[in-house]
């Protein structure tokens, strides 16, 4: 969750880095900060597509419901279907 503690916060180091440098605990620190804020804005958006009624693409290589072992898209059983 994006909270106003956790932009300061990542705002505070970044300001940081450019006035003065920082610690390799900082830089840590850092990173996982903004790892935090890119889930949330990842989960924000994923919300807001459901609301609208979207859903997200499938990714490449992953299975979905509507195929079966039976079919012959190549999705399923790779490349040996399309021989």
């Amino acid at each position: 969750m994006i909270t106003k503690e956790l932009v300061d916060k990542i705002n505070y180091l970044a300001r940081k880095q450019r006035s003065s440098g920082l610690t390799d605990d900082e830089r840590y620190e850092q990173k996982k900060l903004r790892e935090l804020y890119l889930e949330g804005i990842r989960v924000q958006v994923v919300d807001a597509m459901d609301s609208m009624g979207l859903k997200p693409k499938k990714q490449p290589g992953k299975k979905t419901e509507k195929h079966h072992g039976g079919c012959s898209c190549g999705h399923c059983h790779g490349s040996e279907k399309l021989r």
